[in-house]
Parts: C-alpha cells; structure tokens; sequence
C-alpha cells in the first residue's frame, strides 16, 4: 500500500498537462531568445541593458520556473518508474528537490542581481 502512494498512481494527466505547458514555454522563449540573438547587436553593453529591463527579467525567470518544474516532473518520473527500494527513492526525490530549489534560489540572485 504505501509503495502504491510512492509511485505516484493519478498523476497522469496532471503530469502530462505540466510538461506540455512547459515546454510550450521554454519552446516560446527559446525561439524568441533566438530571434534577439540573431536580431540585436553583439555588444556586451546592449545585451546589459536589454537584460536590464523589467520585463526581459521577468520572462526569463518564467523560462527558468518552467525549465525547473519540466526537470521536475521527468525525474520524479524517472526516479519513480526505475527505482525500486523505497528509501533509496525518497532519497532520491528529496534531494532533486533540494537541488532544484537550489537552482531557483541561484536563478533569482543572477536574474534579478540581488548579491
């Protein structure tokens, strides 16, 4: 019974909306960080003040938010469809956890440049 709760029964559909949602995001973003790329010119100073702008902030760290809940979702699936022994797998799931939250925190500060 309780390896039936670890192993994630209903999550389907819900996992199956959040990757597709994030990767529609990621996708938008990439095309468009792509077009800027190619677009704006190529000096360090331009590309400092274009990152300097609110919104260009905001939408990258919406990327990143989408880019760490897309990883999420692949790995717990990942970790609960190969990984058998439950302690190991609780192991394993708290500490993506706590890399992923590491990650957040480390995009908010290179983002927003509050170090």
């Amino acid at each position: 019974m309780i390896d039936r709760k670890l192993a994630g029964a209903h999550y389907g559909l819900r996992d199956w909306i959040m990757q597709r949602i994030t990767a529609v995001v990621m996708l938008v973003y990439s095309v468009l960080f792509l077009i800027m790329i190619i677009c704006l010119p190529h000096s360090y100073e331009q590309w400092q003040c274009f990152f300097a702008q609110t919104w260009v902030r905001l939408v990258t760290q919406i990327f990143v938010l989408a880019l760490i809940l897309h990883a999420w979702v692949g790995i717990r699936d990942l970790w609960m469809d190969y990984i058998k022994p439950v302690g190991l797998r609780l192991f394993l799931h708290a500490a993506t956890i706590l890399w992923l939250v590491g990650c957040l925190i480390y995009s908010v500060n290179v983002i927003w440049g509050l170090a």
